[in-house]
């Protein structure tokens, strides 16, 4: 039996959560691409034909309204997979998904995955839980969005996305920050600009490196709590699948 000696680490956590069986199973299958700026993974009302297991970089999830306005509904990262509908039994989504932070993955097409996954129950309790911990997440941004500015509702976004990079610099535009947060760029940099008299950690307009920080004593601290349910929101729909780590766990969502 293949063994995560024999085999190569993933980087995606939601591949580190299977077992060495089922990770055995798609790793034949898996292939390392670039994920580029703007880069379309699948698109909405469309048939989904490959699934994305990101190591570096953010995925946007967006939903299109008829008027041709985007906004962004939620985000993976390298904790999850790019093709959640799958896992729920369908072939398509109302929503798309694009390269939100450039980076790189793992890919492999949506047929295969869909029979390893109907073959593998272990793989679909995996799948499920991370299903569920993106609902919660959305359900967390929903609550954001409602009780925060846009300028805390931005800081939030910069820490989920540090996190996931696990680098304090990381390339955005103020295009999908627009999507993010709404609003026009104008205003929204003018509060980023206000943002950034408080602090040393904030960011420039256009494909400029947007330095983050280690944990700052200005409003990326009072976002921190918002940004760390959905930590423990993850931690905890996951916590039964890696017992290796079910210490280290135990520790962050204390």
């Amino acid at each position: 039996m293949a063994t995560r000696k024999t085999m190569d680490a993933p980087a995606n956590r939601l591949l580190s959560l299977l077992s060495s069986k089922d990770y055995a199973r798609l790793r034949p299958h898996l292939h390392r691409i670039p994920l580029e700026y703007r880069q379309s993974l699948y698109r909405a009302n469309k048939p989904i034909e490959f699934v994305y297991f990101i190591e570096t970089g953010v995925g946007s999830l967006v939903n299109t309204m008829a008027n041709g306005q985007a906004a962004e509904v939620g985000t993976i990262g390298n904790e999850g997979i790019v093709g959640v509908p799958l896992v729920l039994g369908d072939d398509r989504a109302p929503t798309s998904v694009y390269v939100q932070v450039p980076g790189g993955g793992m890919q492999m097409t949506a047929a295969l995955f869909k029979k390893e996954l109907a073959q593998s129950p272990s793989m679909q309790a995996v799948m499920l839980r991370y299903v569920h911990a993106l609902f919660n997440q959305v359900a967390q941004s929903a609550a954001c969005n409602h009780f925060h500015t846009l300028e805390q509702r931005c800081c939030r976004w910069l820490l989920m996305t540090r996190d996931r990079m696990h680098a304090d610099e990381f390339l955005l535009t103020q295009e999908f920050l627009a999507m993010m947060l709404g609003g026009t760029e104008d205003g929204r940099f003018a509060r980023r600009r206000r943002a950034a008299s408080r602090g040393p950690h904030y960011l420039y307009p256009r494909q400029r490196r947007y330095p983050g920080s280690p944990r700052p004593e200005t409003t990326f601290v009072r976002m921190l709590r918002c940004s760390q349910e959905g930590v423990r929101s993850f931690a905890w729909r996951l916590r039964y699948f890696d017992p290796n780590q079910r210490r280290r766990r135990s520790a962050l969502v204390a």
